[in-house]
């Protein structure tokens, strides 16, 4: 039985910062982060967005009454959770109108965790298979004003749905993974903020690479050959691209320029939306199946996951026949093009702007939102979600 990504959508908050203008601000030579890093815009949350909002506003339009009636299993993987003990999944559901009879947890391990998820959707799928999970990854990447991880910040999320006999991706089952306890990104449950040991976890990110990259190799029996493509977690788009080029001597010219052009698409909305941790690995397969216009049906895509702390795993899958044809591009392209940026000034008030600490009672104006599934406040230390359609 073939088991995959049936349908696959995304979600990113309406304003954002131009990273020419955000190096100016701070005193940094723009190709600092242009080049660099790799990025060239920066989504920002404002107050009215959170991992919730954003994992709703991304699978509201690829579901169908269908997806909804057959969707018993939601898992919700995020390390930006508004609650310790209740999940994210659950508010989810209940804004898409889901089919009550379902499960729904919340996963985390740094950025790994929507992978975690799709395995384990893959799992629930063997023993019933005319069930849909609906895997979400969403995360609001937060360092603080001027800080050295100000320009990896980012805000958004991926929604998949995989079922049986999926339409865009069937996932291979070779997969190989990794873990290993080390401190190379961490957030203790006291702070707001992340601590990053940034050379330290650059170096971790290849090593892992390299790790089930060959291990992987061994299992499945290919090599870089039988890659069209290799779509990797995406802190920011340079990162993916030191580790690819570490294997790149192993195989031939021709399959280098391919999989170096791939990349290049494949970090296309990343490099304007920053860094969504646990979405960011489907975001960059997004970008590569949305702009990439020679991929052909039955190619085969090569992932690399990896979440700090650590744990990491590569995995791949083969295109569909048409599946072009159930991409949601229109609607893509549409919420980047309507995006507005904002002015310096602008993001250091929005990004200041928090929900009170202290449980008190507040009321925020969707009507600034354009997005459909909004935080309209807090009240009774509970969170108030408004779906403006439903």
């Amino acid at each position: 039985m073939k088991i995959g990504i049936d349908k696959i959508g995304f979600f990113t908050p309406h304003i954002y910062v131009d990273m020419n203008k955000l190096a100016v601000a701070r005193n940094v030579e723009p190709e600092k982060f242009t080049i660099g890093i790799g990025q060239s815009q920066m989504a920002v949350a404002p107050i009215t967005q959170d991992s919730i909002t954003l994992a709703a506003n991304a699978a509201l339009k690829i579901l169908d009454d269908e997806d909804r009636e057959k969707i018993d299993y939601v898992i919700f993987g995020s390390e930006s959770g508004i609650d310790h003990s209740k999940s994210g999944a659950v508010y989810v559901h209940q804004l898409l109108g889901l089919n009550p009879n379902a499960r729904a947890i919340e996963v985390k391990q740094a950025c790994y965790a929507a992978t975690a998820g799709i395995q384990m959707a893959k799992g629930h799928i063997v023993l019933n298979p005319e069930s849909k999970v609906l895997v979400l990854g969403s995360d609001i990447a937060r360092y603080g004003l001027d800080t050295s991880g100000e320009s990896t910040q980012g805000a958004g999320a991926v929604a998949m749905v995989i079922s049986a006999n999926p339409r865009i991706l069937e996932l291979e089952n070779h997969n190989v993974y990794l873990t290993n306890d080390i401190m190379d990104f961490w957030r203790p449950i006291y702070s707001d903020k992340a601590f990053v040991d940034g050379k330290f976890s650059n170096e971790q990110y290849i090593a892992f690479f390299n790790k089930v990259w060959t291990a992987y190799q061994e299992k499945s029996g290919f090599d870089l050959n039988e890659m069209e493509a290799i779509c990797f977690h995406l802190p920011y788009t340079k990162m993916g691209l030191k580790a690819l080029r570490t294997v790149l001597d192993d195989t031939t010219e021709e399959v280098r320029e391919r999989l170096l052009n791939h990349y290049t698409t494949s970090t296309t909305y990343n490099r304007n939306v920053g860094n969504i941790y646990t979405g960011s690995l489907y975001l960059s397969l997004l970008s590569l199946l949305e702009q990439s216009e020679d991929l052909k049906d039955g190619s085969r895509i090569g992932m690399f996951s990896y979440g700090s702390g650590a744990v990491g795993e590569f995995f791949s899958g083969i295109l569909q026949p048409n599946y072009r044809n159930h991409l949601n591009m229109k609607d893509h392209k549409q919420l980047f093009d309507s995006r507005k940026e904002v002015l310096i000034e602008e993001y250091e008030h929005i990004f200041k702007e928090t929900l009170p600490a202290d449980g008190s009672d507040i009321e925020l104006d969707i009507m600034k939102d354009p997005a459909s599934i909004c935080l309209a406040g807090i009240t009774d230390h509970k969170r108030q979600y408004v779906n403006k359609h439903s």
